[in-house]
């Protein structure tokens, strides 16, 4: 339960500290008196987005702060889940700063929006008449029958098996297209990769091909020119080594007359020794080549399967080819692994389909038992609202689509009197006739429900008389098991409260200011008694106060 609200330079108000206590509390003031600054500067601390509009001095900050009795809402692991500090006496508090900045706190430890709205859902609800609108939502519609049903942690179970299920068809799916893209390209690759493992490249083949090329297609010239070689070199009377063996015997008679001459023989002798082994090279070279045109056609073939294959593939080596070759196998071994991951992901799914299927029969089978609950209870409260003729026609219809809490469709129809036909809630429930349901769809969920606190504001529009004096009855009831806060302009309602509040304006120094008082029982008196007969109270309106009061 909330149990004090101070509010610093928001709106209409300058400075404002009120406490709260348990039970039915009551929150009267003229139309445009700031009630709806009051529910504002709690939607703030429920993590509602501000702006600067909110300031009332645009020079200094906004504070907003409220405590909140939490003891009895089993909130521990919440804090611990949110790495905050816990206490019995939580104390939320937002600040609005001049630059337009937002800052939360709860129990002096920062936090962002979003973990503020999370603790907000265990503290309080502000049911407005724009909620009573909601009540012809499905989704609002589903969460009060699942509520009685106790499907909460069955949902929960539900909705993370439906976030793997869905995440897991979104991979399946983007396989699926990726195999269906791949289709004509794999049958290409594999074409390509064939290509290329049949030419059985090696890196620097290429260099070996061109010169056993250039060997074989010029034989008869290299063969001509190296048995010429020979015959200078051996030539018995004229050859190159009869004569440098004529050097050789010449310089070695003067050898040992001068270390130069010395190392002239020595450098004649290598270069004799040197000749001869070019020379029995020479001679091997001859006796190797043969004209092959077998050889030359084969190697002739190779290097234009090089060059064919270079020119498609854009590139100039043969270590390059080999590399794309590799590349090639292994995006055609990723496209086989595709099938294998279709597989899996396809047998996965159809586990968790039939998990899902489970889950939501089961949620339909307590739907189905909480129907007929809901409905005799809703009836029942709405009998003692002045509608003693109100029928409900409630069908779940069940569908192949897994929707966020089940695989339910709903039908909600109402009737409000006899001999009329079931129809929709927004298109033939009247407005005082939607703030009755929803009253009794709350008092229903209380029940059920461990919300602390429930802010009801003016649910009693279109009512009047002892419908609003049954209304107020109700929420006093529903006051005995949570704490309960009614903005009502009815008189009836208002007199059921155990406490009343009055939002009212005053001016100061040509300063508007909103103010909330507390009533003391005699200004309580007078506050019914002005909403009974207006601004001049009338000895009747007085009497009619006090016996409403009592």
């Amino acid at each position: 339960m909330i149990t004090s609200l101070s509010i610093k330079n928001y709106a209409l108000i300058e400075k404002l500290t009120i406490d709260f206590s348990r039970g039915f509390s009551i929150i009267t003031g003229e139309t445009g008196a700031g009630k709806s600054i009051i529910l504002g500067a709690i939607g703030l601390v429920l993590g509602k987005r501000a702006d600067l509009t909110s300031l009332k001095n645009k020079e200094e900050k906004c504070v907003i702060e409220a405590h909140f009795e939490i003891s009895k809402y089993n909130l521990k692991e919440f804090f611990e889940v949110n790495d905050l500090d816990y206490e019995d006496d939580t104390i939320i508090r937002r600040e609005i700063l001049p630059s337009g900045k937002s800052r939360a706190f709860i129990n002096d430890s920062p936090v962002n929006l979003q973990e503020l709205q999370d603790l907000s859902l265990f503290l309080i609800d502000i049911h407005s008449q724009q909620q009573t609108q909601g009540l012809s939502d499905e989704g609002v519609q589903f969460k009060i029958i699942d509520a009685i049903a106790n499907n909460f942690d069955t949902i929960q179970s539900y909705q993370k098996a439906l976030k793997s299920y869905k995440a897991d068809k979104s991979k399946l799916n983007a396989l699926l297209k990726k195999q269906s893209d791949s289709g004509k390209e794999q049958e290409y690759n594999t074409f390509l990769l064939n290509e290329l493992v049949s030419a059985k490249l090696k890196s620097g083949e290429q260099e070996e091909l061109e010169a056993d090329y250039e060997k074989l297609n010029n034989v008869e010239i290299i063969k001509e020119a190296i048995d010429k070689s020979l015959v200078i070199a051996n030539e018995e009377q004229f050859g190159v080594f009869h004569n440098l063996n004529e050097i050789k015997t010449s310089i070695q008679k003067i050898a040992l007359f001068s270390p130069e001459y010395q190392s002239i023989f020595q450098r004649i002798t290598s270069l004799a020794i040197e000749f001869d082994d070019v020379s029995k090279e020479l001679q091997n070279a001859s006796e190797k080549l043969l004209n092959d045109p077998v050889q030359l056609e084969f190697v002739s073939q190779k290097l234009q399967l090089i060059y064919n294959l270079q020119k498609k593939h854009q590139v100039n080596t043969v270590d390059e080819l080999i590399e794309i070759q590799a590349n090639l196998g292994n995006t055609l071994l990723e496209l086989d692994n595709i099938e294998e991951e279709i597989a899996l992901l396809s047998k996965a799914i159809d586990q968790k389909t039939i998990e899902l299927d489970a889950f939501s029969a089961t949620i339909h089978q307590n739907r189905t038992k909480a129907i007929p609950v809901l409905s005799q209870k809703l009836i029942s409260i709405l009998e003692t609202l002045g509608m003693p003729n109100v029928r409900f026609n409630m069908e779940l219809l069940p569908s192949e689509t897994y929707f966020q809490n089940g695989k339910d469709e709903l039908q909600f129809l109402f009737s409000a009197n006899k001999g009329t036909d079931f129809g929709l809630l927004k298109k033939v429930a009247s407005g005082g006739e939607m703030s009755r349901i929803m009253l009794a769809v709350k008092a229903i969920l209380a029940q059920y429900s461990k919300l602390p606190t429930l802010i009801f504001d003016e649910i009693d529009t279109g009512v009047s008389g002892e419908i609003a004096i049954r209304m107020g009855e109700i929420m006093k009831e529903m006051s005995t098991t949570m704490q309960i806060f009614a903005i009502t302009h009815l008189p009836q309602i208002a007199a059921k409260g155990d406490s009343h509040f009055k939002v009212f304006k005053s001016t100061v120094d040509d300063d508007t200011q909103s103010e909330l008082k507390l009533l003391s029982q005699d200004e309580r008196v007078i506050e019914i008694a002005q909403m009974l007969s207006g601004a001049v109270v009338s000895d009747s309106a007085l009497n009619h106060a006090k016996a409403l009061l009592n």
